[in-house]
């Protein structure tokens, strides 16, 4: 290589290196921001994880206090007067605190509490399902049977995961009516069920030896 090339070279390099110096000075901050908006980033996301741990431990242990007291009013009190900060969370308190009202004969605040539940478009299908199934077993004497028997027949739909649960309800409301005929028609459907589980086979199979029929036997039973 010639001097004149070495030293057009040099040249260039220096140009390079003063319009990278140039650049640095004009757009460098935007760099700086970029790198602090990570580290931010990752920083906020670490609080806030540490937040969402900190108010599920908190939760807990608010829940595990208020179920050790033995007066199911007062577990029902101290229950209801806990927050969740989240929905799954506020949720799984008001079945708890559902339960509690139960236990102590205050159906209809056990009532509002799981149609609190049912009616929260933030929360699951599952768990809205699940309310509403819990709420209609404890107005088994006070809503209309022809009510009720729609309800169940909503939830006992094809693919529900409630669905053998509500039929066993419509069953029993058969039988409530007389209908005994179609209560064992119900009944020995859900033995025949690829998704029966064990207690719940156990209790219809029961049911139908005290209505005079005989179970169509599966395994287990």
């Amino acid at each position: 290589m010639s001097d004149t090339d070495t030293f057009i070279n040099e040249v260039n390099e220096e140009v390079r290196r003063d319009k990278l110096f140039k650049l640095m000075k004009r757009y460098g901050w935007i760099a700086v921001v970029l790198i602090l908006g990570i580290v931010g980033g990752a920083a906020y996301t670490e609080y806030s994880k540490a937040q969402t741990r900190g108010a599920a431990q908190t939760l807990g242990d608010e829940i595990l206090a208020a179920l050790a007291q033995n007066d199911s009013a007062a577990r029902a009190k101290t229950l209801a007067a806990i927050s969740a900060q989240t929905p799954g969370g506020d949720a799984i308190l008001k079945f708890l605190t559902a339960t509690a009202q139960a236990e102590a004969g205050d159906t209809d605040q056990a009532i509002a509490s799981l149609s609190a539940v049912s009616k929260n478009g933030d929360v699951p299908e599952i768990y809205r399902q699940i309310a509403s199934f819990k709420a209609l077993t404890l107005q088994a004497k006070t809503m209309p049977v022809a009510q009720r028997r729609l309800q169940f027949e909503a939830l006992a739909s094809p693919g529900a995961r409630l669905r053998l649960l509500a039929e066993e309800q419509l069953a029993l409301i058969d039988i409530s009516e007389g209908q005994v005929d179609a209560a064992l028609t119900r009944l020995q459907a859900i033995l025949q069920d690829a998704e029966v589980d064990t207690g719940l086979q156990q209790r219809v199979a029961q049911v139908i030896v005290a209505l005079g029929a005989e179970p169509g036997v599966r395994s287990g039973i």
